[in-house]
Parts: structure tokens; C-alpha cells; sequence
């Protein structure tokens, strides 16, 4: 009999974890975000249902390329929970990203989210690293109308390889799916890193990553 009630403690525990692994599912029709709200809560308040308008579930403006002109040469415009407050709860947003010729979005994960991405103009170049110890690079050069996914949490990237503008649609498992680029996160990090345990890290010396350092 105990056995019994471990086995079903067990089941009942994974089921869980299952559950628990993405944005938490709504219990009612929607949960516009009040972020002004008092309430601390994993997501956001919602908003009194009676002054919730169509404007809580729009936005406008993603047909308009993003500026470029920057030192990675994209620029991601996000739709998320920040820009529509209506998709508090729902589990999902998306992204645009525009990208110079041999722009690139560099090596990044999202701790929170799946992602789904279309190429609608150009070519790009993309591609995810597998955990430890494999660490397996999958990459691919998508066309126009390809579509590929990045794996939640997995590092990945994408660069424009033709001559003319890429622009990308993509859509995230996750109302905020969060990202961190791991150069910034590594170098730019406020307080920096010491610059002799990322030497160690990199089989570098200190010089060098005080100067890698001083670009973020």
C-alpha cells in the first residue's frame, strides 16, 4: 500500500512540474495586465475587466523596419505583454526583427520560451547549441516562408548572409519570454565579472578581457 501511494506521489509530482513548466494557464475569458496594480504577482494584476478596451489587446506599428543602424546591425521590436497588456495570461507573443545585410542577432536564450521563427524577406542563417556536454551545433539557412524553432533555454542565433535586408517574424511560447544575450550577461555584467575567473573561463589573459569588457 505505501509503495502504491509513492508511485501515485510520484505521478502526481511530474504531473505537476508538467503543469507548472510554461505561463500558468488563465481561469478566466482574459486578465488584461494592470501594472500600475498594488497586487505583487508572478505576471501582472489584472485590470477591472469593466475598463478593459480593444486597445488592451492591439498594437500597431509592426510593419515598420526596425533601425538597423546599430553595431550587431538588428533590431528586434517586441509584442509582448508589455506592449499588449491583454496577453497577460495567454502564454504567448512575438517579435520582428529586422536585420542589415550580415546582421546578426547574436547568441541569446530565453529562459521562458519556446520560439517560432518565419523568414518573410531574405536569408538567414540560424542555429541552436545543445546543453552539456554535447553542445552540438544545429544550424540551417532559411529562405523566404522557411520556418524554424529554437528549443526554451537552448543559446541560439541568427545572421543575414545575402546582400539586401532580412526581415523575421517570430512568436515566443511565453507573455514575457525574457532573453539574455550571453555577451552582455558575461561582460557586461553590472557588477562586472572579475576578470581573472572569465580569463580562466576563456583560456585568455586579463588584458584581453578587460578590453572585451570595455566594448559593453
Amino acid at each position: 500500500m505505501a509503495s502504491n501511494f509513492l508511485v501515485l506521489g510520484f505521478l502526481i509530482a511530474i504531473t505537476c512540474s508538467l503543469a507548472l513548466a510554461s505561463d500558468p494557464s488563465p481561469l478566466q475569458d482574459f486578465c488584461v495586465a494592470d501594472p500600475s496594480g498594488p497586487v505583487l504577482v508572478n505576471g501582472f494584476a489584472c485590470k477591472d475587466s469593466k475598463l478593459v478596451t480593444a486597445n488592451d489587446f492591439s498594437f500597431s506599428g509592426l510593419h515598420m523596419p526596425g533601425n538597423t543602424s546599430n553595431p550587431v546591425g538588428s533590431r528586434v521590436t517586441p509584442v509582448n505583454v508589455a506592449q499588449i497588456p491583454g496577453l497577460n495570461t495567454l502564454g504567448i507573443s512575438m517579435v520582428r526583427i529586422d536585420f542589415a545585410p550580415w546582421g546578426i542577432n547574436p547568441p541569446h536564450t530565453h529562459p521562458r520560451a519556446t520560439e517560432v521563427l518565419t523568414v518573410i524577406e531574405g536569408t538567414l542563417e540560424v542555429g541552436f547549441v545543445t546543453s552539456n556536454p554535447e553542445n552540438n551545433l544545429i544550424t540551417k539557412v532559411l529562405q523566404k516562408g522557411d520556418v524554424f524553432v529554437f528549443p526554451k533555454g537552448l543559446v541560439h542565433f541568427q545572421r543575414n548572409t545575402g546582400y539586401g535586408n532580412t526581415v523575421a517574424i517570430a512568436a515566443l511560447s511565453s507573455q514575457n519570454p525574457g532573453v539574455i544575450t550571453v555577451a552582455n550577461a558575461v561582460f557586461g555584467s553590472k557588477p562586472a565579472i572579475a576578470n581573472d575567473l572569465l580569463a580562466k573561463s576563456f583560456q585568455t589573459d586579463t588584458k584581453t578581457i578587460d578590453w572585451i569588457q570595455s566594448k559593453f
